[in-house]
């Protein structure tokens, strides 16, 4: 029996990197069965034990114990699976550009609630800043000061024009790092910046939609030659959150935590209830209109079923 990191899955093969050497796995049939909660029983980052049969593939008959990961409700209306899309991770950092993909600040918010529901750290990286306006710039910066005094480190980059690449190769440095976002926002662009070895291909925005193209088809951890590694993950454009009921949802917020106590109502949705102090230190400026309106839209979809997956 062997012992290796999930370095890439496909669904069909798996690569497992054991001592240094890759090695094309498939899974165990009865562990598919063992996790039909799950449209996936094993994501990258997985330690996994594995048998090397003669044909230099792997069987693999056990997934170590996780210590997190980041999961979500597997897309599509009628799907009522978790999809485990990492594991074993130090720090999650959200990808977003200043435009060619729009900047969607609501799903920043959505998935920094899902670090902080599954205790990851998580940050934001706004790429693309050469292509900013003067004033999305300035909107930017604003809310780049918000978030750094929630605790969330935030990053402006450009690879284009070199703008703190070495910043964010530090911050890689000595952990083992995901990269998540919509299509086209320049993960791959910014891991090849970092690491010209790495080579992931990429592709241009669409003329159509003025969305990103899926390049990255499947999840792949990277080691980096300035240290660290980072698993580059294939484009979101939803993400359902699992494991949440509506009156927990403002706990996820660090700004929310001062009031909670002094609501009226222990189980306060901080959204029609009276003498709510939420609602009055929104109203005080405290809390940004932006990430009220975040929570708020959060909680309707909570309200709608997110939370009810796997239950």
């Amino acid at each position: 029996m062997h012992t290796g990191t999930v370095i890439r899955s496909t669904g069909t093969w798996i690569d497992v990197s054991v001592k240094g050497k890759v090695i094309p796995s498939r899974i165990r049939g009865r562990m598919r069965l063992d996790h039909e909660n799950s449209t996936q029983p094993i994501a990258v980052g997985d330690r996994v034990g594995l048998v090397i049969q003669n044909d230099k593939t792997g069987l693999i008959t056990q997934v170590h114990r996780r210590y997190n990961c980041l999961q979500r409700r597997a897309a599509g209306r009628k799907v009522r699976k978790r999809q485990v899309l990492v594991a074993n991770v130090d720090f999650i950092w959200i990808v977003q550009a200043t435009q060619q993909p729009a900047l969607n600040w609501r799903l920043v918010d959505r998935l920094l609630v899902a670090c902080e529901t599954q205790d990851i750290p998580g940050g934001v990286v706004i790429n693309k800043m050469d292509l900013a306006a003067p004033d999305l710039s300035v909107s930017i910066r604003e809310l780049d000061e918000y978030y750094r005094q929630l605790g969330y480190p935030v990053v402006l980059t450009s690879v284009a024009e070199k703008l703190n690449l070495k910043t964010l190769s530090h911050l890689f440095s000595d952990k083992v790092n995901v990269l998540l976002g919509p299509s086209g926002v320049g993960k791959s662009s910014l891991l090849n910046a970092i690491d010209p070895e790495i080579n992931i291909p990429t592709k241009s925005i669409s003329n159509k939609t003025s969305k990103g193209r899926h390049t990255t088809a499947h999840t792949e951890l990277h080691s980096l030659i300035t240290g660290g590694s980072v698993m580059d993950t294939p484009g979101i454009r939803e993400f359902g959150l699992l494991d949440i009921k509506p009156w927990e949802l403002a706990h996820h917020f660090p700004e929310f935590r001062p009031h909670l106590t002094r609501c009226r109502f222990p189980a306060c949705t901080h959204d029609h209830e009276p003498d709510c102090a939420v609602k009055r230190a929104h109203m005080k400026e405290r809390i940004s209109d932006e990430r009220y309106e975040s929570y708020l839209n959060i909680l309707y979809t909570l309200r709608l079923g997110d939370a009810d997956i796997g239950r």
